[in-house]
């Protein structure tokens, strides 16, 4: 009994710890996630399956169709005997059977549209990959605006500590009388606004957190255990050139499906050469007479037997240009797509050399901004050496401090923002990190 209750309590403290621990969530798995999440993707897989399932194979296409017909009538008054093909008075009752079969030996159509349904299925795999790409962008710039307000907060924390010790010692030096009362003033209100702005930053952190999760569609997670890590402790090498973008492939797609509806046209000019079978039966007996003389349903069925079998060409002549009115409209909007593939090739190019362009722009920063920082530190370290020996006022000293902040900040900023640029050429160029 003992032992079950020590197994437990150590459980119970287990969960307890665990629930407490902090979940570290990657670039990678929030996307993994956000793509599983997706209801708009979700939606475009069921649309590949629609459309596999839609397709007709060209020997679908070629295989018979079979229709089997039956019919039962009352001729009342004088009609047709069918025996005899003679104008009777009389009351008969009919019962007809049709068995129909034709295939298309040669059809030029069923070969067009075969290969359309494959170019279909193509698009709609492409257009999947289009959303799922722009969702990505979409989370990666998330991500980033909640990384960046992480790390920044790190900062203002530490920042914040070191604050906290100072205003201390100054409450401390001012009591014993060291250092003037207008330095506790001075500290107390310096430190109200980092405690403020870091109040602040916090309570963005948790709010770009929350807009994550939520663009990631996952709203049964505690966000303020979450930890968001950055995706390398070094920049990325961006991709050389453009290997894959699907909203390019999707364009050329289009395309390639223009010149097949175009095909699909132009066969419809062409003959067809169709095969078919007929078979037929009938059963007729005369109502309210003496039915001595009329045949059983069988042997009537047996005997009544006609059969059909032949070849039929079907060569269009003139449908009044209506057909060549269509392959005309098919070869402008072929035109067409093929415009949107330049089209979207030379917006790509445009964002690339924007995204280039300010990659360039905070390499050239880098330098000055870590040149900056290390001007802040070592500036910091010697006001806060003659605060301790009371050369200089806590009002000064705080200036030097919120430098130093800032520094960290252009720092972090630029260090961040390398990183992100480099992930989304690679995502523009590759739909690949």
């Amino acid at each position: 009994m003992n032992r079950k209750i020590v197994l437990t309590g150590t459980f119970i403290l287990f969960c307890a710890l665990a629930s407490g621990q902090e979940n570290f969530w990657s670039l990678t798995k929030c996307m993994e996630m956000a793509l599983q999440n997706n209801i708009e993707i979700k939606i475009r897989q069921l649309e590949i399956i629609k459309t596999l399932k839609s397709q007709n194979s060209v020997l679908n296409k070629m295989l018979p169709a079979v229709n089997l017909y039956g019919d039962q009538g009352y001729n009342f008054g004088s009609t047709i005997d069918p025996s005899t093909n003679g104008r009777v008075s009389s009351n008969i009752q009919n019962n007809n059977f049709y068995l129909n079969a034709k295939t298309n030996l040669i059809d030029f159509n069923a070969f067009a549209n075969a290969k359309k349904d494959k170019i279909n299925i193509k698009l709609a795999k492409a257009e999947k990959e289009v959303i799922e790409n722009e969702y990505k962008l979409q989370i990666l710039e998330s991500y980033y605006q909640a990384l960046y307000t992480q790390e920044l907060l790190k900062i203002q924390k530490e920042q914040l500590k070191q604050a906290s010790f100072n205003l201390d010692r100054v409450t401390k030096e001012v009591a014993i009388g060291s250092k003037p009362q207008s330095d506790l003033y001075d500290m107390q209100l310096s430190f109200s606004e980092e405690e403020n702005r870091n109040l602040e930053t916090e309570q963005l952190y948790e709010i770009k957190k929350t807009q994550l999760f939520q663009l990631m569609n996952v709203t049964d997670i505690a966000t303020d255990k979450i930890l968001l890590e950055p995706y390398l402790k070094e920049r990325t090498a961006a991709v050389e050139n453009v290997s894959y973008n699907p909203k390019i492939k999707f364009a050329e797609l289009n395309y390639q499906g223009s010149l097949k509806s175009t095909g699909v046209e132009r066969a419809n000019n062409l003959p067809v050469l169709s095969a078919y079978y007929g078979y037929s039966t009938f059963y007729y007996r005369t109502l309210n007479q003496t039915n001595g003389n009329t045949d059983s349903f069988k042997n009537q069925l047996e005997n009544n037997q006609n059969q059909q079998i032949g070849l039929q060409l079907n060569v269009p002549v003139f449908n009044g240009f209506r057909n060549n009115k269509k392959i005309d409209a098919s070869k402008i909007e072929s035109e067409k797509s093929k415009l949107v593939i330049e089209q979207e090739k030379q917006q790509l190019a445009k964002q690339i050399v924007l995204e280039e362009q300010n990659k360039k722009n905070y390499l050239q920063l880098q330098n000055k901004w870590l040149e900056k920082l290390k001007y802040a530190k070592a500036s910091l370290a010697t006001t806060q050496a003659k605060f301790t020996s009371g050369k200089v006022e806590a009002i000064l000293y705080s200036s030097v401090k919120n430098q130093l902040l800032s520094a960290e900040y252009e720092v972090l900023k630029n260090n961040l923002q390398l990183q992100y640029i480099d992930l989304k050429i690679n995502l523009l160029k590759s739909d690949s990190l």
